[in-house]
């Protein structure tokens, strides 16, 4: 009996399905010349490099703001293009279409080539040479280039940054968020050294800080502190837990100690080589320490056991007829402060201030919530409540629970069951909100002065409109410096929405790109909502025929630990439908250039943007004779 899928008749043509997919065509086609014309005005200050490129972008634009579904399927039905990969040659692949249509219905037709921006080969070829304008020539067998960002050494190392050079840097970026504009200029001059003496050509980014909305300094605290003595594999003490302990105000170094604390000295004088120290640590474990060595700097005691010490813990020496004498440690180590916060918390966002832990009365319960300051203090008067806000990669989630001009109140909704930590100097992302702050800061400004002179691209941080691309355009302008290359870094959900108004602003320029940095776009947009999210952007920008940055976590393991997951080597092959892909520094950034560049020369045989390329299986052959039959 036959399934319905085999009962499924043959596609058919005849004058009423042509006609209507003609007639469907021919009103796409007026969209898109509506929104050019709509756009025209805009279109006027493009730079002539991207006239070409900014027609087909306001064609793009109008296909898409429609749903095409259904007329793509039936045109994949009758076997002609589904208009599915014509992001760099929009007009031309839908005048293709009614080119074929028109003549399987037998209608007279005359190439409308006169309206269209670019064709399947000018389209491609524009993207290549805009690539190419701002990122400099790919390398011979790899398309995609491969930009690092450099480690503050690079300023001073030069075998580093000519061992850079030599695994296949193309672009090197440099964090303006980081180190010295002194720095900056040194690690330019010696990729560019460097690049001279291997005769290869690489360009140098400088990426502006931006307003970066982090989070402020917190108190730092005294550390707790383990002892522990070293066993071998049946559990036996090889070697006891030293400790150093010296008179208050005069710390010195104990040969052989793990660690040095103060005491009282006075205390201190009455220790004798095999007195026993009793304590209770901060689990509340009865330990004992020994005396061992008695020295004119201090005392070393020792434990076969794992102690555990803070500023608080007391130290008891028993003498018969003179009781027991105490002390409490001191100069303890201070860890960097960080608060502790669990789902259902408060937390108080200030203007300024340290930050500081949740504070618990008599019964435990919480008299007054964690507080942290933010550095962009302006960012607290546009919050409102309901509104989200993350914390620290979106690691740590929450909600507005009350505003305010100079605190907001948050109700901590997302975090690991344990809770969390949270630093200072974490990024905070609040994707519901309105900031409406400029992308250049004061000191973008003042680092642009150093960065000009010496930038073959400026990246622009928090890029949200195409008032923030104009500015910095005008800005390198100003500067004398109009050839570098501008590089809108995609990072917030606002920036993602206002892409096509920024992609048309940056055409103002003979060299512009785009970077997608993931991380942050990740946690404005939603995680799951970030695979859609860096197709649009792709589309887009291949449309406008810009070049484009894959950004943010690219082989990250593998850069700082040395070995790779099996998912980031499949995001890293995503990544060659970019023009560029940026990896971050780690101390096995050397492995990771060369994993990167063999996946991306492989790829390139399989993978065009979003075009599969049929290049030849090699891998699996047919056998010429039939297999044995089983006897």
């Amino acid at each position: 009996m036959k399934s319905e899928i085999d009962l499924e008749p043959a596609p058919t043509w005849d004058a009423q399905t042509g006609a209507a997919l003609i007639e469907e065509l021919w009103s796409l086609r007026k969209s898109m010349l509506e929104n050019q014309a709509r756009l025209e005005p805009r279109l006027r200050d493009i730079d002539p490099e991207f006239r070409l490129s900014a027609t087909n972008l306001a064609h793009y634009l109008a296909m898409r703001s429609m749903d095409l579904r259904h007329l793509q399927d039936r045109l994949a039905w009758m076997g002609v293009s589904s208009l599915g990969r014509a992001e760099t040659h929009v007009l031309a692949n839908v005048d293709k279409v009614l080119g074929i249509l028109h003549r399987l219905t037998g209608l007279p037709w005359e190439p409308l080539s006169r309206d269209e921006p670019a064709g399947f080969n000018r389209g491609s070829a524009l993207l290549a040479k805009h690539a190419e304008t701002l990122f400099g020539a790919a390398p011979p067998d790899r398309g995609v280039r491969i930009m690092v960002t450099l480690p503050s050494e690079a300023a001073h190392d030069d075998a580093l940054v000519e061992g850079l050079v030599s695994a296949g840097l193309d672009i090197a970026r440099i964090n303006c968020a980081h180190d010295s504009a002194a720095e900056w200029v040194a690690m330019a001059t010696r990729v560019r050294k460097a690049a001279r003496k291997a005769k290869r050509q690489v360009r140098v980014l400088f990426d502006l800080g931006g307003p970066k909305l982090r989070t402020g300094p917190i108190s730092d605290a005294p550390a707790v502190v383990k002892l522990r003595p070293e066993r071998d594999d049946f559990g036996r003490v090889t070697k006891a837990a030293l400790l150093g302990l010296c008179p208050a105000g005069a710390m010195h170094t104990l040969d052989g100690a793990a660690l040095n604390l103060s005491v009282d000295a006075v205390w201190l004088k009455r220790l004798r080589e095999g007195d026993q120290i009793d304590l209770t640590d901060t689990r509340s474990a009865q330990r004992q320490l020994t005396v061992v060595n008695v020295q004119a700097a201090g005392v070393l005691v020792e434990s076969d056991r794992t102690v555990y010490l803070a500023g608080d813990t007391r130290l008891k020496l028993r003498r018969r007829r003179h009781g027991i004498h105490e002390t409490v440690l001191g100069d303890f180590p201070l860890r960097p402060g960080q608060l502790q916060l669990k789902r259902g918390d408060r937390l108080l966002l200030l203007t300024q201030g340290l930050g500081h832990s949740a504070m618990s009365g008599a019964k435990g319960q919480r008299t007054k919530p964690a507080a942290i300051a933010c550095t962009l203090p302006e960012a607290l008067t546009r919050m409102r409540k309901g509104e989200r806000i993350w914390f620290d990669d979106g690691r740590i989630g929450g909600v507005v629970h009350r505003g305010g001009a100079k605190r907001v109140e948050v109700e901590i909704t997302e975090a690991r069951d344990g809770g969390e930590h949270l630093a200072a100097d974490k990024g905070i992302n609040l994707p519901d909100t309105r900031l409406d702050l400029p992308a250049l800061t004061q000191k973008d400004l003042e680092d642009l002065e150093v960065v000009a002179r010496y930038a073959d691209i400026v990246g622009m941080s928090f890029a949200q409109s195409a008032a923030d691309v104009l500015a910095l355009r005008a800005r390198l302008v100003e500067l004398g410096s109009p050839h570098v290359g501008m590089m809108l870094k995609i990072e917030t959900q606002r920036g993602f929405e206002h892409l096509p108004e920024m992609l048309l602003a940056s055409m103002t320029s003979p060299s512009a790109g785009v970077m997608i940095a993931r991380g942050d776009l990740a946690v404005e947009c939603g995680y799951e909502r970030m695979a859609e999210v860096q197709e649009e952007i792709l589309w887009a920008c291949e449309a406008a025929h810009m070049p484009v940055v894959w950004a943010t976590q690219v082989l990250e393991t593998l850069a700082k630990t040395g070995l790779p997951s099996r998912a980031e080597i499949t995001d890293a092959a995503m990544g060659g439908r970019a023009e560029c892909v940026m990896l971050n520094k780690g101390p096995h950034i050397l492995d990771a250039m060369r994993t990167l560049d063999d996946i991306l020369r492989r790829m390139q045989a399989h993978q065009s943007k979003k075009r599969p390329l049929l290049r030849a299986l090699k891998a699996w052959k047919l056998p010429v004779e039939s297999p044995a039959k089983e006897t």
